[in-house]
């Protein structure tokens, strides 16, 4: 049988599969477009691709900065629901360093788009990111090195100052178009306007100065040539040497003092540089960390830090230092203060009230310091003082001044004149410092009456002048007969009853009518042509130089009291003179004092990224009238000024300031230990050197005397602040800013923990 056909039926069907299909097609389609809709529009044209990128950068940075403190940023950070803008601030949180227009295009624009899907893989982005700025550019992220020593609140506050100065650049290089690697604050006072002259190397003149090198016939005459640097790159290696972490070139050339014909007048604890400074790295202590802040290290440093314990054997009963745990110890006294620092001031004081700390007497020289408790306890009494002794026995005595925050050097009175001026220290101090005043003439006391002001004060505490034994009692009568002869008046002898001590204070005459009325002429008076203020590689001399008298030279009258002396011209400046930077000289100081407080104020204090707090040793490498110091007199920090010998002899104006430093030839090593300065300063200072002797080893010893995490801040051309860059980056120090401005540049950079592996043996360093 015929199955019949349903055309109807079989219609439907057909026309149902149709529009199945249709269907189909049409979703497929729609879904096809979609996806191109929504592929194109994620799309940006690849010119257009920085500058949004960039637009977006500049946001971001923007709002990383609006956090009050590091608790807000900390909670950001750790806020999984973040929004997308605090997502994307935190990128840059962690990197407070330089930006380079590398570090927001490349990685961070090629996944835009992720950012906003996907900000868990931002953040590993980021991350990976944030590795690369770190080994390209050595950002400042001292926040990170810093939180390793256990600080977090303090890095937090020192990444906020950085990242803020990097913002502030950055819209400045995107809007300028331009690509260098220049950061600063807007605010940096930079050569410009009237004060132009204050940095421009070409305008900078002796004046009416004469150099420290012209003063000191001993002076060298010029220094060798030395064989072109690599300028390619830098081969660092670390000091093979007896002294190890202690090594001060100048006092450990061993093989120069095994080949002295005596030590009888402490030859051997003089100067004796090499020819050649050296160019390696003194390696660091073991367990060296970061040292304890002022003014609690004026009590305790720590062990490892200067890890001698020969002076705490020696002394301890005395209260010089002790060893407690991983510290050391200084309880306050000496050995002629056992009971307590500041009740001997005061001792001193009552005895002769006209001594007046901090008012009248500001700048002490304490001769045989020990471990400077004297100098420090005189900061509570507004007074600064200079305190040096030689490294001999006594081990590490400087070095524990230097690491409490004490200023000190190592030096020693033996057959050359003392480094300063004449007639600059306000007191001379001296507690059993065992120094044979009395002997070959006085030559040794005469050489700190040529350095007393005239007017001003020797305290000398020792035994010979309280106890009875037959050598102490020979000793007192000496001294009695040599500071009759050379005219200092008695002001004082006296017992202090607490420290069971003899105290006598003697004070220089203020005219000439003494020594002309002596019946002897011994000491001698020295001869007119002998210069009181040449001290570089001086001989000393067993005579008197006489007191001046004319009111327009220095010495004739008191400074003003402090504090107003460190900004008042002194009454010897005078207007026909010529100063530094070609203007009369009382118009020069002015100006000078003028531009550091700008600089110090608008730049230094906020806009380098440097926790003052941690800053306690300050050097400047090249100070002219002192500006730089007197700027921080009100920070709780100490300056030591160095006034290069061939630089004009400007170190008096600064002593007449209450401020105080050192003539030094930076040729040669520095007469401080190894870590011993938180920040230097040096003002056109490398490009003077570069042509006079060997770069590499200035850097080398820059690296000597700067502590770990210890900040450098150089002022000079362009092609000098580069090069020194360099150098810095190739011992891995961080590069915290650098800025150019018409020629002129600022670097600030930080020393890192680095140590090269590479030993290099300096033979005459050898025992």
């Amino acid at each position: 049988m015929a199955v019949p056909k349903h055309s109807k039926n079989d219609g439907r069907k057909s026309t149902n599969a149709y529009c199945s299909t249709v269907t189909l097609v049409a979703f497929v389609a729609l879904c096809l477009v979609g996806v191109w809709m929504m592929t194109s529009s994620s799309v940006v044209p690849l010119q257009n691709l920085d500058t949004t990128q960039n637009n977006n950068v500049k946001e971001i940075i923007a709002k990383s900065y609006d956090t009050k403190d590091s608790t807000d940023e900390n909670t950001v950070k750790n806020d999984e629901t973040a929004t997308l803008d605090n997502s994307k601030s935190k990128q840059f949180e962690d990197n407070p360093g330089d930006l380079p227009d590398d570090a927001t295009k490349g990685d961070s624009n090629a996944n835009s788009q992720q950012d906003n899907n996907n900000p868990k893989e931002d953040d590993e982005t980021t991350n990976e990111s944030e590795k690369e700025i770190k080994q390209d550019e050595k950002p400042s992220n001292s926040g990170d090195a810093e939180s390793k020593n256990g600080d977090e609140q303090e890095n937090n506050e020192y990444g906020k100052e950085a990242k803020n100065e990097d913002n502030s650049q950055l819209e400045k290089q995107e809007s300028e178009g331009k690509n260098d690697k220049f950061d600063t604050p807007k605010t940096e006072e930079l050569p410009s306007g009237d004060g132009s002259e204050l940095l421009s190397e070409t305008s900078v003149k002796n004046g009416s100065f004469s150099t420290q090198a012209t003063e000191s016939s001993k002076e060298k005459e010029g220094h060798k040539s030395v064989k072109p640097e690599n300028n390619k790159g830098y081969n660092w290696k670390l000091c093979n040497v007896t002294a190890g972490p202690d090594y001060i070139p100048c006092l450990d050339n061993l093989q120069a003092i095994r080949s002295l014909r005596t030590t009888k007048h402490y030859e051997h604890r003089e100067r004796h540089c090499p020819e050649n400074p050296p160019t390696c790295l003194v390696p660091v202590p073991e367990g060296y960390q970061r040292p304890i802040k002022w003014p609690t290290s004026r009590e305790k440093i720590w062990y490892h830090n200067v890890p001698h314990t020969k002076l705490a054997v020696l002394k301890g009963h005395q209260n010089w230092v002790k060893v407690d745990g991983e510290f050391l110890t200084f309880p306050g006294g000496g050995t002629q203060f056992k009971h307590g620092a500041l009740h001997y001031i005061d001792f001193i004081q009552e005895n002769v009230p006209d001594i007046a700390w901090g008012k009248r007497s500001r700048v002490v020289l304490d001769v045989g310091c020990g471990v400077a408790s004297f100098g420090g306890f005189l900061f509570d009494r507004d007074v600064l003082a200079m305190s040096l002794a030689p490294k001999d026995e006594h081990e590490a005595q400087v070095q524990f001044a230097l690491e409490r925050g004490i200023p000190a050097i190592s030096a020693v009175m033996g057959t050359q004149r003392l480094p300063f001026p004449a007639r600059v220290f306000d007191v001379v101090h001296c507690a059993r410092c065992r120094v044979p005043w009395h002997i070959e003439g006085g030559k040794l006391l005469l050489e700190l009456n040529r350095l007393l002001r005239p007017g001003g004060y020797f305290v000398w505490s020792a035994t010979p002048i309280y106890q009875k034994n037959p050598e102490d009692v020979g000793i007192w009568d000496a001294m009695k007969k040599l500071t009759k002869s050379m005219c200092w008046e008695v002001q004082a002898v006296g017992k202090d009853k607490v420290n069971k001590v003899g105290v006598a204070i003697y004070r220089k005459p203020m005219s000439n009518d003494c020594y002309e009325g002596r019946q002897q002429n011994e000491p001698p008076l020295c001869n007119e042509s002998d210069d009181p203020n040449a001290a570089w590689k001086v001989p000393l001399q067993s005579c008197i130089h006489k007191v001046p008298v004319a009111a327009e030279v220095r010495g004739s009258q008191w400074p003003e009291q402090w504090p107003s002396r460190v900004e008042k011209v002194p009454y010897w400046l005078l207007s026909s003179q010529v100063g530094v930077y070609g203007k009369p000289a009382p118009d020069d100081f002015s100006a000078d004092f003028e531009h550091w407080k700008r600089v110090v104020t608008k730049s230094y204090m906020n806009g380098l990224g440097i926790d003052w707090s941690t800053v306690r040793n300050v050097m400047d490498m090249r100070a002219i009238y002192g500006g730089f110091a007197a700027a921080l007199k009100d920070k709780n920090v100490w300056v030591m000024n160095i006034v290069s010998v061939d630089s004009p002899d400007t170190l008096p104006i600064i002593y007449e300031r209450g401020l105080f430093g050192i003539y030094h030839d930076w040729c040669e090593s520095f007469s401080t230990y190894p870590r011993s300065y938180d920040l230097l300063h040096a003002d056109h200072l490398f490009s003077k050197i570069k042509n006079k002797c060997n770069m590499t080893a200035l850097v080398a010893e820059v690296d000597r005397i700067l502590r770990p995490e210890g900040k450098l801040i150089i002022r000079d051309t362009v092609d000098i602040t580069n090069e020194v860059e360099n150098m810095v980056r190739s011992m891995n120090w961080e590069v915290r800013l650098t800025y150019s401005k018409d020629k002129e540049g600022l670097l600030c950079v930080q020393k890192s923990m680095w140590r090269p592996t590479e030993l290099e043996t300096i033979p005459y360093a050898i025992a």
